[in-house]
């Protein structure tokens, strides 16, 4: 992209992710919001480098993109509300004294996961910049869910359309934490299921695959055949041509498209104090099915 606005885009892979250039006084004040959100829908990931947001501009940037998340949103049986952060700016860090209430939640974050399938509409983005980084580790890895749908075979895709699946914490998490108390189990149980179609018919036109590891179970399909089946569509979505993984340095800022991918953190030293600070944007409309 380019012409008369001072922004130019190159792909990272071949079917995800763009690396773009743009003055930081452009990004905060969204001088090509119109064309970032485009480019965001279709490339799925977005870089941006040597940016270093502070938190004020990291929060001016998101709002020229959406509606920025603040305040808590997420409610468990006991009704406690997680904070989102400092106006709309949460510190992402496995340190309990830097993120009381996140913090054990973010196990799952080393999973292939989309986020909030604990909602009825999941966020739209996700706005992302280090603090701190860890010595080793740490890269994050994004999937593309519209190509892995668009790549599958015409009678399966008929198929999956026509399917459900129910989204659960304690499915998104024990996998990450086995020898998990009782007690933790419990917290994520206390979060209510959420059931949404496999396929999201996006009000663009266009389906992406509705994965995570949160993905349960599917509606009425034996317990053996859904596992495997959810598990099939995994591997199919991370293969390596649908993947961007994306190497942190200090002043990078990366954004995502929630509605049409996935993303893991790989493992890293969690005394290294690694930090990040993340805006997010409300989701703009629900998981749906076909009409």
């Amino acid at each position: 992209m380019g012409g008369k606005l001072s922004l130019i885009a190159s792909e990272l892979s071949p079917r995800m992710g763009s690396d773009v250039k743009i003055s930081k006084a452009d990004l905060v004040g969204g001088a090509h919001a119109k064309e970032i959100r485009a480019l965001l829908d279709q490339r799925g990931v977005l870089l941006f480098r040597g940016i270093a947001p502070e938190d004020r501009e990291l929060r001016a940037i998101a709002r020229t993109l959406g509606d920025l998340r603040i305040g808590g949103v997420k409610r468990g049986a006991d009704g406690k509300v997680l904070n989102e952060g400092e106006e709309g700016v949460l510190k992402v860090s496995l340190d309990e004294k830097v993120n009381p209430d996140y913090a054990r939640f973010l196990i799952g974050n080393h999973l292939w996961h989309m986020d909030g399938t604990y909602e009825e509409i999941p966020p739209l983005a996700t706005l992302f910049t280090p603090f701190k980084l860890s010595k080793t580790g740490g890269d994050t890895m994004f999937a593309n869910t519209y190509a892995a749908f668009e790549d599958l075979p015409g009678e399966e895709k008929a198929a999956f359309e026509k399917l459900n699946v129910v989204h659960m914490m304690q499915a998104g998490l024990f996998p990450a934490k086995r020898n998990c108390t009782v007690e933790e189990f419990a917290v994520w149980a206390s979060y209510p299921p959420r059931s949404y179609p496999l396929v999201w018919h996006h009000r663009s036109g266009r389906k992406s695959l509705v994965l995570s590891t949160s993905a349960a179970y599917v509606e009425d399909m034996h317990p053996a055949e859904s596992h495997d089946l959810l598990q099939r569509l995994i591997a199919h979505a991370t293969q390596d041509k649908y993947v961007y993984r994306h190497k942190w340095q200090m002043g990078d800022l990366v954004m995502w498209d929630n509605t049409g991918a996935m993303h893991r953190v790989l493992p890293f030293d969690r005394e290294s104090g690694r930090e990040f600070h993340r805006c997010t944007l409300n989701g703009e409309e629900p998981i749906t099915a076909a009409a």
